[in-house]
């Protein structure tokens, strides 16, 4: 398929500039695969579609401050750096992207704060990718504690071309799962979660296993190539446990319900599948890129918010779902004013 396969109009005001005041009372499109039905319910109402013993596979990455804004050397110009990897943690050594990326320069000092933090760029790797070495003495706690204090909540630039970050961002733009740090963008499914609804499915069996996939530049990079045969994905780090492993397992065996709760979770699964169809514990990198036609092996569905025209998520929901039903359902969308994007309401593939 090519890329401008997956335009649609997409209103201005679709997209989410705030999330809801209570998590799990966002929208919730249910689509069947089977009969073609879509129903139009409330995200809590997830808890009807599931059964004892099925299992949703959900993603555990943390969400960082991400987003610096510093101070050029001599000249003083302003300028932001985006954080997307660390790439040796002793030499604080990063891949960065960098605002206004003609102003930046190898040998450039960059300052953030009253000079709480220096770095050094001594590296191109894109127009706007740089890799800069952080000059601190301190602690690897002290480190993040320091990004911590000066870095702003990454909130996706189609929402910070609106609105500035605000305080609530810090704790909206993350999932109730977080735990481990890693993640430049949140995993925008797993945040319409309430530890309330998390309890009422436990009490009802249904088993919520986590993977670690650490969101970066391969999940919203924007396509630029029309034959998406030719699209490359930028690589994340990924986990998955044997704990994971073995209730997804068995679950399969069992024939229930494998719910992936996002398209990262639903990535990190299908990039280890062993060649009986059935999923490996693994450590490692991902740059799996998934478009119609694609078989999956894991999962028997899918929850996910509502993406972007032409993006490699709306891609990924189209592969699994159906390229006609799930466009179909795009559409619907639109006119019945579902909200769009990480702030927005959510999708269920059954």
């Amino acid at each position: 398929m090519k890329l401008s396969s997956f335009k649609f109009d997409l209103p201005d005001d679709a997209i989410a500039l705030h999330p809801v005041p209570n998590r799990d009372e966002s929208r919730l499109m249910v689509i069947h695969r089977k009969t073609k039905q879509i129903e139009h319910r409330l995200f809590k109402d997830i808890l009807e579609y599931f059964d004892d013993g099925d299992v949703f596979v959900i993603n555990n990455t943390k969400v960082f401050p991400a987003r610096l804004y510093g101070k050029k050397e001599k000249t003083g110009a302003q300028i932001e750096v985006f954080l997307l990897r660390e790439l040796n943690p002793s030499a604080h050594l990063w891949d960065v992207l960098v605002d206004p990326a003609r102003k930046i320069r190898v040998g450039n000092k960059l300052y953030f704060g009253d000079g709480d933090l220096v770095a050094e760029v001594i590296d191109n790797t894109t127009s706007r990718g740089r890799t800069i070495r952080f000059l601190f003495d301190g602690s690897d706690e002290d480190f993040y504690r320091t990004i911590n204090a000066l870095g702003e909540t990454p909130i996706p630039v189609e929402i910070k071309q609106r609105r500035a970050a605000v305080p609530e961002d810090r704790e909206r733009f993350q999932t109730i799962f977080a735990e481990h740090v890693g993640a430049v963008a949140a995993p925008t499914a797993g945040l319409h979660f309430t530890q309330h609804l998390v309890r009422r499915l436990e009490i009802k069996g249904i088993n919520i296993k986590p993977i670690t996939l650490h969101v970066g530049l391969g999940t919203f990079r924007d396509i630029d190539v029309e034959d998406l045969t030719k699209h490359k994905m930028d690589s994340e780090n990924y986990m998955i446990s044997e704990d994971t492993t073995l209730a997804v397992n068995t679950a399969l065996d069992e024939r229930r319900r494998v719910c992936a709760v996002g398209t990262t979770a639903m990535r990190a699964l299908e990039s280890s599948v062993s060649a009986g169809g059935r999923l490996k514990p693994i450590e490692g990198w991902t740059d799996k890129f998934i478009f119609p036609p694609y078989d999956y092996r894991i999962c028997n569905s899918l929850v996910t918010n509502f993406h972007k025209p032409m993006s490699s998520l709306l891609m990924m929901t189209c592969a699994f779902g159906g390229f006609d039903l799930v466009m179909q359902a795009y559409n619907l969308a639109v006119k019945e004013r579902y909200r769009f994007f990480t702030y927005g309401d959510a999708m269920l593939i059954l």
